[in-house]
């Protein structure tokens, strides 16, 4: 199983971005697919969660400015970032706990940078 994250790049503040990941390999069943964050010297932080069943978890600073979403299949996490500013910058990370031949599991996206700067 593998996490491929992509869509980021640099924006302007007060721009939208859109983050993809793409899970794939023999996937039975996902539990719950998020996005996590992270600048140098601190710890990767929660941005938003989605599970397969139950309501979907923002960090308190990008409610209402991000909206976290997958394709019909399930496998496709998508993260819609709008009126961005600078404090969004960091790492992206991608995230998904599911059940592939390999028993159930926590995977890990490549990570994307996402620059908000002028």
């Amino acid at each position: 199983v593998q996490l491929q994250a992509s869509g980021g790049g640099l924006v302007q503040p007060g721009g939208s971005l859109r983050l993809s990941c793409a899970a794939s390999g023999s996937i039975f069943r996902v539990n719950v697919m998020g996005w996590y964050r992270q600048t140098p010297g601190r710890q990767r932080e929660l941005v938003a969660t989605m599970p397969s069943s139950g309501p979907t978890d923002y960090a308190d600073s990008v409610k209402g400015r991000f909206t976290i979403s997958k394709d019909a299949a399930g496998h496709t996490l998508y993260l819609q970032m709008n009126s961005v500013t600078p404090e969004d910058t960091a790492v992206y990370y991608c995230y998904a706990n599911l059940l592939s031949r390999s028993g159930w599991k926590d995977y890990w996206g490549q990570g994307t940078q996402v620059t908000v700067s002028s």
